[in-house]
């Protein structure tokens, strides 16, 4: 038998390799930020003696079973809503905010932070390429679906920073003040033409409506009042409906979520249930028919106290006509944080702080199935997902 030119085949390999496409650009990808100075003792948020770096790992979703095919250490914080991650659309880039840091006068404690890391995702391996100043206790953040501009709620200020995009490259562009610093903007996100931006307001209890017209972004004057402390948000990828969630006051209440209609003039919150104990993250699945609800279920009290119990839950509502249907839940990990969906809305991911790994289920539109999970290096507290 022949064999085959050494030199051909190194001209097929070099071919291959130019026009294949990489696990990190043509997968859809998960980035969960991991905090090393946050763990849960007997329900208190503590800083350990020896804090692991804080970092991301970036995850293929794409295969059978979610993978880390990347990480990088990156400023970040489990402070806030887990809506700390942003992936650009064409995934070329990720935001990631970090609402708090080490305090340099005291190593116990924790202090504000105003930072917001740019990863360049095409890098092999991915790496940091620009760090941003926000404003106090930078926290939700949001990229439009033209790439073009960027929001950052600052939770400790009562402000939103706006950045314009141009590839990967941010630019300052202004703050938006909300006229009242004790607001506590958390999660921010664009609706899908551009046209407007919401923004929760745990500090009092507000859901605001933002117009944003190019690169100027102003407040509407509507504010939408779901319920206590509105905390994560997340919109529907066709615009129509905004979820949120209400965590409350942390008092042993079974607090609530609630479906905002965006189809209606002016946005309005058109129902409200009942999930469970400090509902800390909803994730709306790509087809826009499911919300899962991550509730903490009492898993971050202290085990004296009457509120107690030894692991959270996650749930799945349907989203329907203005209307938020229970479809089923199962049993999850402590303290857990945010939760992510897969482009088929068929696997679902949630993180859980207090066991440092990401939970895997599997969703037939009926029940949840566990399906393994991801150990990542520190407590995941802020989770973003590519759209595919």
């Amino acid at each position: 038998m022949q064999r085959p030119d050494i030199r051909y085949l190194g001209i097929l390999a070099a071919l291959s390799a130019a026009f294949a496409l990489t696990p990190e650009v043509s997968a859809q990808i998960a980035i969960s930020a991991n905090d090393g100075k946050g763990v849960l003792v007997d329900g208190v948020n503590t800083v350990p003696d020896n804090p692991v770096p804080d970092n991301v790992a970036i995850i293929d979703l794409a295969g059978k079973q979610p993978k880390i095919i990347a990480e990088i250490e990156v400023p970040t914080s489990l402070v806030g809503p887990p809506q700390s991650v942003a992936i650009a659309p064409d995934k070329s880039f990720a935001l990631v905010s970090a609402a708090t840091k080490i305090d340099p006068a005291n190593k116990k404690k924790t202090a504000p932070e105003s930072k917001l890391s740019v990863i360049d995702l095409k890098a092999k391996p991915p790496a940091v390429i620009a760090t941003h100043e926000t404003g106090a206790g930078a926290s939700g953040v949001s990229i439009n679906a033209a790439g073009t501009l960027a929001l950052v709620a600052n939770r400790v200020e009562g402000t939103v920073s706006i950045f314009t995009i141009v590839g990967n490259k941010l630019t300052p562009a202004g703050k938006l003040d909300l006229g009242n610093p004790k607001s506590g903007p958390s999660a921010v996100a664009f609706t899908p033409d551009g046209k407007r931006a919401l923004v929760t307001r745990d500090g009092d209890h507000k859901v605001s409506v933002l117009d944003v017209d190019g690169t100027k972004v102003v407040h509407s004057k509507r504010d939408i009042h779901a319920g206590l402390k509105p905390y994560p948000l997340e919109i529907t990828r066709d615009g129509a409906y905004a979820v949120i969630s209400n965590i409350g006051m942390s008092g042993g209440d079974s607090e609530t979520i609630s479906l905002i209609d965006l189809k209606l003039d002016p946005p309005r919150a058109v129902d409200t249930v009942s999930v469970g104990q400090t509902p800390e993250s909803i994730g709306v699945s790509p087809n826009g028919r499911y919300v899962a609800v991550t509730v903490m279920n009492g898993s971050n009290k202290p085990k004296a106290s009457p509120f107690h119990k030894p692991n959270g839950i996650v749930s799945i509502y349907r989203i329907g006509k203005g209307k938020l249907t229970k479809v089923t839940e199962a049993k999850a990990g402590t303290w857990c944080q945010g939760a992510g969906w897969s482009k088929d809305s068929k696997t679902l991911i949630v993180q859980c702080m207090v066991e440092q790994e990401l939970l895997v289920y599997a969703f037939n539109g009926k029940s949840l199935s566990p399906k393994g999970s991801v150990k990542v290096k520190g407590g995941p507290g802020g989770l973003g997902v590519s759209r595919d």
